[in-house]
């Protein structure tokens, strides 16, 4: 990654010539999190502390980046990147608003050259139907609230929900206004899941259908525990349209595994 060019930049660096400088996702914190061991691989060749070069990219980072994440080193020499809401927010934006094509999971290269071929044999027919039902009960909420007025949709493809106006992710203080532990995880999962469709190595071996599985269950605790109707949409209407947002995003991410790595069809109903 080009911030990371305090180090990365020199030629003199070998060991890392011509390699990719990996970021692995780390666990459910309520929080997006990812850890470099970037520092600790390249000690040796710079005959240096792992300790010190990991705090010099994290100065460098924190100089540059400051409003895209924060950043700590942790013993023996790990670099933490944590994402800040107001990126969160504006990933979010990215995948849920029409007129973002550019950001949109469809449009990525990276995505459509990474489509696996699916293995049926080894698709479990429960597991699929529990994505397929998230997937089309997002789509049937989506639905409902555009009915009702909390939200109008761009239905130019038809397999696609996308928001027509931005959706207020951010509250008065910029932190986001889906802050329920639940929502925090369906958000984790999501970004989890687009990683692996984006950015995942052609050589790496993914479990779509858990992948899904995962999500799908996120999905339902989400909906479980986070009410959009009634007192909500009356008192707090932008908190209901956020989470909405969270269904958009949610029913895409859902498709794209459905119908991008499974093979299997992602219905609008069932």
């Amino acid at each position: 990654m080009s911030f990371f060019s305090i180090f990365t930049n020199s030629g003199e660096i070998t060991s890392i010539k011509g390699k990719k400088v990996p970021l692995y996702q780390g666990g459910y914190n309520q929080k997006i999190l990812y850890i470099s061991g970037m520092a600790m691989s390249i000690s040796k060749s710079q005959n240096s502390p792992a300790m010190e070069i990991a705090q010099a990219i994290v100065e460098h980072l924190s100089r540059n980046s400051a409003s895209l994440f924060n950043v700590k080193v942790v013993p023996p020499g790990w670099i933490h990147i944590e994402l800040v809401d107001s990126t969160l927010a504006a990933w979010l934006h990215c995948l849920t608003v029409s007129g973002n094509e550019e950001c949109s999971l469809e449009q990525s290269e990276q995505a459509k050259s990474k489509i696996s071929v699916p293995n049926r044999q080894l698709t479990n027919s429960l597991t699929i139907f529990k994505i397929q039902y998230a997937h089309s009960r997002c789509c049937s909420l989506l639905c409902t609230a555009e009915k009702e007025g909390l939200i109008e949709l761009d239905r130019t493809n038809i397999k696609s929900f996308v928001s027509v106006n931005p959706i207020s992710w951010l509250n008065c203080d910029q932190k986001l206004r889906i802050n329920h532990a639940d929502e925090s995880f369906l958000i984790y999962q999501l970004v989890k899941v687009v990683d692996d469709l984006v950015c995942a190595d052609s050589g790496s071996s993914i479990n779509w259908s858990k992948a899904g599985e995962n999500l799908s269950q996120a999905f339902e605790r989400f909906w479980c525990n986070c009410r959009i109707w009634g007192e909500v949409k009356i008192h707090d209407p932008e908190l209901a349209q956020a989470r909405l947002g969270l269904l958009i995003a949610t029913q895409l991410v859902l498709r794209s595994v459905l119908e991008d790595k499974l093979g299997i069809v992602a219905p609008v109903e069932l």
